[in-house]
């Protein structure tokens, strides 16, 4: 919280500059301009097209300064938006008279002068209510003067290892943001040392315009050393009070930190309950030295629904629907159901079907922390098998960090299969398998957009050792998921994926067939049939104990939401557990087209085999989202 004694900074450069500049709108002059905008867009008035409008710098050939007051310019947007009728052009030039007057004090200008007149007409002596009836010349002249440069650049006291920005010294153009962004950094430290309030008591701004220097000095009052007190909760909720202060996690009397407040806020927002999120300080630290927090939220509606969609040449249509209920008990619980049916109309296998159940249930051991307990039913009819499988999993969800998170589960899990490939003699086509497993997993996720990114990394491992308690043999499955975006210009990014996957313990015809690796399709090989790479164990055929995955895209943005993409694939699938050569690659190649929607981009990908002797001829894929 800051509070500002005195004049604006603003207000100060007017004061001190008054002399060096010509024209300049006082708040008065601002207001009836406002009042006269208004009453110019309720009067039925004729629309009439300017016949010249200019901008001229008088000594200077400033490019960067030009392009700057182009931009600021309120009359050079009302042309472009076709609002040219004299009362509009009139409350647009007096507006302009301080919108250009801040871009020159950003770019160190303090001797400007100003002057914008509508057909001749010195803009700011025309009566805001008696416009002239048609305009048909706007020329606006601006004197910028020599550029000024710190003389004197103070702010004190200062926070132990406070960091000015360099901009903000002696010597330096004195660019008004400069000054704005010295005073917020000085503010932020004695925020962060733990002092909640911090007054600005004292300021003086001289602009000595024959030498060309303006001298800064501000004068800080940190409050005294604050802790956290009470916290409470305000607005529109459903969810109980104590629920929101646990999620929140403001740790009551501890030495304030303005991080503990921004942290709190996103894991209030993270939980996906809440439409709105407001942490609102104190107006005053108590004599004790607490400040209070008060914690405003609003919920958004606790029914959601949600569909989705695949299309690809072999497989077929995937169909997927949830049911979302963000509050079901009172305490920020989020209870989803989530159905799929796969392979709808595919040539390789019959549908595959599967009914998830979620429960989560944030700032369980501590804020960082949620459980989760899901139930789930499926029924997958691959090449090489059919299963049958029901699962239990309880869990939890730690939060490291903005970008690091951890996850760790019980599981058990029932599954029947049949082995419909190629099988040797001897070999059991019908298998039960009763697995107890521990799921352990790391997500570092650093990317600039979840749905679309264009920069940054991703890094996913999982680790699940089991056991069979039906007999069978135990073992774990390692998998890694890998992949980078670098963007090259700004229509250009180069995107990357590294996937690795390795069981081991029981050997391939021994294991549970959904734990095996195949390769092919969209998630692994586009160009290639659905999981058309797999491996042989003396005469079986299944998935492999090993897998590794390339992926490379150039994606080129044609328009805002319009882009292309050129893309490669590749793929090996082994009998080994660990890589070493004995299995098959295969690859693909192709083109997609992206179109950006509020929920994803669409995707339409067309691909053919490269590599290997899995597939021929062309596939299609049509989903959301970037492939990866």
């Amino acid at each position: 919280m800051v509070k500002m004694a005195g004049r604006s900074y603003s207000d100060r450069m007017r004061h001190c500059t008054d002399h060096g500049f010509g024209i300049w709108v006082s708040r008065w002059g601002a207001a009836l301009a406002l009042c006269a905008l208004v009453c110019g867009v309720a009067a039925p008035r004729a629309v009439w097209a300017l016949d010249d409008l200019s901008l001229d710098l008088v000594a200077s050939d400033d490019d960067g300064l030009r392009a700057d007051l182009l931009s600021a310019s309120v009359l050079f947007a009302s042309e472009r938006d076709g609002r040219t009728n004299p009362q509009d052009i009139l409350a647009a030039a007096e507006a302009d008279y301080a919108g250009l007057l801040e871009v020159l004090y950003a770019n160190a200008r303090y001797g400007a002068r100003i002057s914008i007149t509508l057909d001749g007409r010195e803009a700011a002596e025309i009566p805001q209510f008696s416009p002239p009836d048609r305009l048909s010349r706007v020329a606006v002249l601006v004197t910028p003067g020599p550029e000024f440069r710190f003389g004197e650049a103070r702010i004190a006291p200062l926070a132990e290892g406070t960091v000015l920005p360099d901009g903000f010294a002696a010597g330096k153009d004195a660019r008004a943001t400069a000054v704005r962004e010295a005073v917020r950094a000085a503010v932020a430290a004695w925020r962060d040392a733990g002092h909640a309030t911090v007054d600005v008591v004292d300021q003086s701004v001289a602009a000595r315009h024959a030498e060309g220097r303006l001298d800064v000095s501000v004068t800080l009052a940190p409050g005294r050393l604050t802790t956290f007190g009470e916290v409470t909760v305000s607005g529109d909720t459903a969810v109980r009070d104590g629920r929101i202060r646990q999620i929140a996690g403001i740790p009551r009397g501890e030495t304030f930190d303005p991080e503990d407040i921004a942290d709190a806020t996103a894991r209030l927002r993270r939980t996906g309950i809440f439409r709105s999120v407001r942490l609102e300080e104190g107006e005053r630290v108590g004599d004790d030295g607490l400040l209070d927090v008060d914690i405003a939220v609003s919920d958004r509606e606790p029914r959601r629904i949600g569909a989705g969609l695949e299309l690809s040449t072999q497989q077929g249509l995937t169909v997927s629907g949830f049911w979302l209920h963000r509050n079901i008990l009172g305490g920020a619980e989020r209870f989803r159901i989530e159905g799929q049916a796969s392979q709808l109309g595919g040539t390789v296998s019959d549908p595959d079907f599967s009914l998830d159940l979620l429960i989560e249930k944030p700032a369980v051991y501590g804020p960082l922390t949620r459980f989760l307990a899901t139930a789930s039913i499926a029924r997958e009819d691959e090449p090489d098998f059919l299963s049958r499988t029901a699962e239990l999993s309880f869990g939890v969800s730690r939060e490291f960090s903005d970008t690091l998170t951890g996850d760790l589960a019980l599981a058990l899990r029932q599954s029947e299969t049949r082995l419909k490939g190629t099988v040797a003699a001897g070999q059991e086509t019908d298998q039960s398998f009763t697995l107890l497993s521990l799921r352990g997993g790391l997500t570092w996720d650093r990317r600039d957009d979840r749905l679309n990114p264009t920069t940054g990394t991703f890094l996913q491992l999982a680790l699940e050792p089991f056991t069979d308690l039906a007999g069978g043999d135990a073992g774990g499955r390692f998998d890694l998921d890998a992949r980078a975006y670098r963007p090259l210009g700004e229509a250009v990014t180069l995107a990357g994926r590294l996937q690795f996957g390795s069981l081991v313990g029981p050997d391939g015809p021994d294991a549970p067939p959904d734990f095996l690796y195949y390769s092919g399709g969209s998630a692994t090989v586009r160009g290639q049939p659905y999981q058309s790479l797999d491996a042989t164990y003396s005469g079986t055929t299944l998935g492999g104990r090993s897998f590794v995955g390339l992926s490379g895209e150039v994606r080129y943005a044609l328009r805002d939401n319009i882009g292309l993409v050129g893309f490669v694939d590749a793929g090996y699938v082994g009998p080994e557990s660990l890589y070493d050569g004995s299995g098959d690659w295969h690859s693909g190649a192709g083109l997609g087209l992206r179109y950006d929607t509020t929920i994803g981009p669409l995707r339409l990908d067309l691909a053919g085999p490269v590599g290997g002797d899995t597939g021929e001829g062309l596939q299609v894929y049509l989903g959301i989202g970037q492939a990866f």
